[in-house]
């Protein structure tokens, strides 16, 4: 069963180009004898590595898209562990990492986003409150009755002096 494959392999840095075209073309005639197809080989070019692989801290990364059985891409795998001037390699099945994305993808479409939801609800408390605040104001409006009177301060008469009518009467 043909499958869809990446693989990834990274040479030494100090590999010249016409040597490094050699490896690459002896992985794709491996492929194309095995009854496999190559889709596609790419050269990513000279990057810095994460960490150090086998003292080197670049290398000259490669990568080809394969469809191919697992057998095939079990043998490429071998060579590559066994080519001296490759550093690293990692195979990816691409048929199995379509169909997670896909599945990603129709569940995040189902859904809806929570910060929608929440801008949403958020709009409509503050309009809830907003009626809730005029109604309120209407019907204390309506029922509203003149303030209640205040009691009269008590009349200071004529004979009294002015300093005392300051003091309650309690005090007095």
């Amino acid at each position: 069963m043909e499958r869809k494959y990446e693989v990834m392999f990274i040479l030494r840095p100090d590999v010249a180009a016409e040597e490094a075209d050699k490896l690459i073309a002896g992985f794709e005639a491996t492929i194309t004898k095995g009854n496999g197809k190559l889709v596609s080989s790419e050269k990513l070019g000279n990057r810095k590595l994460a960490y150090t692989v086998r003292k080197f801290n670049e290398g000259n990364y490669n990568l080809l898209t394969v469809e191919a059985d697992g057998s095939l891409v079990a043998e490429l795998e071998r060579r590559l562990r066994v080519t001296e001037p490759v550093i690293k390699f990692i195979t990816v099945r691409m048929d199995e990492e379509e169909k997670r994305i896909n599945k990603i993808k129709k569940l995040r479409s189902t859904k809806i986003k929570q910060s929608t939801v929440n801008a949403q609800a958020a709009q409509a408390a503050q309009a809830n409150a907003a009626a809730a605040a005029s109604q309120a104001a209407a019907a204390q409006a309506a029922t509203a009755q003149p303030p209640a009177a205040q009691p009269a301060a008590p009349q200071r008469s004529a004979e009294q002096p002015a300093e005392t009518a300051a003091v309650p009467e309690a005090i007095a």
